[in-house]
């Protein structure tokens, strides 16, 4: 490293320091003066672009490092419907995201920060958490990318469910309010304690305001427990010539036609155990590889390379690892490049930060290719809360615990106290968030009607899998 280079570090490490130590009402005040900057009714407004805002396109060149023959399965899967397609079009949400007003303070960011990537899943203590589950586009950035991301889902939600503006309205603000409160609460908090602090799944059950809420809830975490490997084993695995194998589903899960695929999985997972704490390897060594398949998952995730790797204990017990492409985040156009070199490790690394608790087989590989990939357990209880059908009522509980979800998560990488200082005591930026989420879900009503052209006239082919 050149000289220049060490004295521009220092001074950065020296920067972020002086601004840590600060005091909380320091930092607060800080934030009040923020707002002659960026005023906080600036913003609820969405205006579009213009015409450098080619969806299709952006959609397109979303597309450039997928597998191909999948993309027409992620279309599909976009066309269901106007929140659906918000799901699979994280980059089209960043690229507007990037021209909307922020206060300069950044967090450690979800990126695809929407109300189905929350949900259940299980502690390494096997506890179940209620927590943000999705990371794969995390990255330094703005928190309000992340916050505006979130209320407009529950806005889209809203209005996917036949419920009128206002309605739709008042579940963004709802979402806001939490996610402000709370921050204002984890700032007065010592870092330890921020980073103690969990959403237990039996508390919101003991906790649950009404006896319908807490049946829901008991029913939410009696599914997320079924999903273990021993009830998910049976589903994809059967025998073949007195081996259990995954069966192939195809397009969805399927054996790739390729001689050498179970070696590179093998150098790959050999690759992964190096990422792993010594005493974590000593587990994973109690398991060896006896097949793999590549397996269609989400929606934005959709044409990524996701395979499933099926191991076994030396008294067959199972263990499924989910092995997953790891691209450049949406966001890195905008917010700028990871300081991680494998994408991979970017993910893990940023999970770690945002969330309670994480998986412990957390890793990252690189492989043959230059690919990067990051490594869990497949889906060990987790579960996301279901948002057809529902009441009014029960959208703004769930933005409540979303909102307060996320402020947990920035509070353990950002400057709380700044942020609640801009934000203050009143409801003017939930308000004007509400105004911003209902704009850009009118937004991508129209995005979703100009993909469905775009597929009508031919300009890309889609897949309709049966429901």
């Amino acid at each position: 490293m050149t000289s220049d280079k060490k004295t521009s570090r220092k001074k950065v490490h020296k920067a972020k320091l002086t601004r840590q130590f600060r005091s909380r009402e320091e930092r607060i005040e800080a934030g009040r003066l923020l707002r002659e900057k960026v005023p906080r009714e600036s913003h609820a407004i969405w205006k579009s672009p213009g015409k450098g805002r080619d969806v299709i396109a952006i959609l397109q060149a979303s597309n450039k490092e997928r597998l191909q023959e999948l993309v027409p399965i992620r279309y599909g899967r976009m066309l269901r419907s106007p929140f659906t397609f918000y799901r699979g079009s994280a980059a089209l949400m960043a690229y507007d995201l990037s021209s909307t007003p922020n206060i300069g303070v950044q967090v450690q960011a979800c990126g695809d920060c929407h109300l189905l990537n929350f949900g259940l899943f299980a502690s390494p203590e096997r506890n179940l958490v209620f927590d943000l589950n999705d990371f794969d586009e995390t990255l330094p950035a703005p928190w309000e990318w992340d916050v505006k991301r979130l209320a407009g889902s529950f806005a889209l939600a809203a209005l996917d469910n036949r419920f009128g503006d206002e309605e739709a309205r008042e579940g963004a603000i709802a979402c806001v309010q939490s996610y402000r409160e709370s921050l204002r609460k984890y700032s007065k908090m010592n870092p330890l304690e921020v980073w103690y602090s969990r959403m237990d799944m039996q508390s919101l059950i003991d906790t649950a305001p009404d006896p319908k809420t807490k049946k829901l809830r008991q029913e939410a975490a009696d599914r997320a427990r079924e999903r273990v490997v021993e009830n998910i084993f049976p589903k994809i695995v059967g025998s073949v010539a007195g081996q259990q194998r995954i069966v192939d589903q195809p397009p969805v899960l399927i054996h790739l036609d390729d001689p050498t695929f179970m070696e590179k999985v093998q150098e790959g997972l050999d690759v992964y155990r190096g990422t792993l704490s010594d005493e974590r390897r000593v587990l994973l060594d109690r398991y060896r590889l006896v097949d793999a398949a590549l397996k269609v998952v989400g929606i934005g995730s959709v044409g990524t390379r996701c395979f499933i790797a099926l191991m076994f204990s030396e008294e067959n017990h199972p263990l499924i690892l989910q092995i997953k492409e790891s691209s450049r985040s949406v966001l890195a156009p905008y917010a700028g490049k990871s300081i991680y070199k494998n994408q991979g490790e970017r993910i893990v690394m940023g999970q770690r930060l945002m969330q309670s608790s994480s998986d412990i087989f957390l890793g990252w590989a690189r492989g043959r290719a230059g690919r990067d990939f990051f490594v869990r357990q497949l889906r060990d209880m987790k579960f996301s809360v279901p948002v057809e059908g529902v009441t009014l009522s029960q959208i703004k509980r769930y933005a409540g615990l979303c909102g307060q979800t996320l402020a947990r998560a920035h509070a353990k990488s950002g400057d709380a106290a700044t942020i609640s200082g801009y934000l203050g005591k009143g409801d003017v930026f939930d308000k004007a968030l509400g105004d911003f989420a209902i704009a850009y879900a009118k937004q991508t009503v129209k995005d979703h009607r100009t993909l469905a052209r775009a597929v009508r006239a031919g300009h890309l082919e889609a897949l309709i899998e049966e429901e």
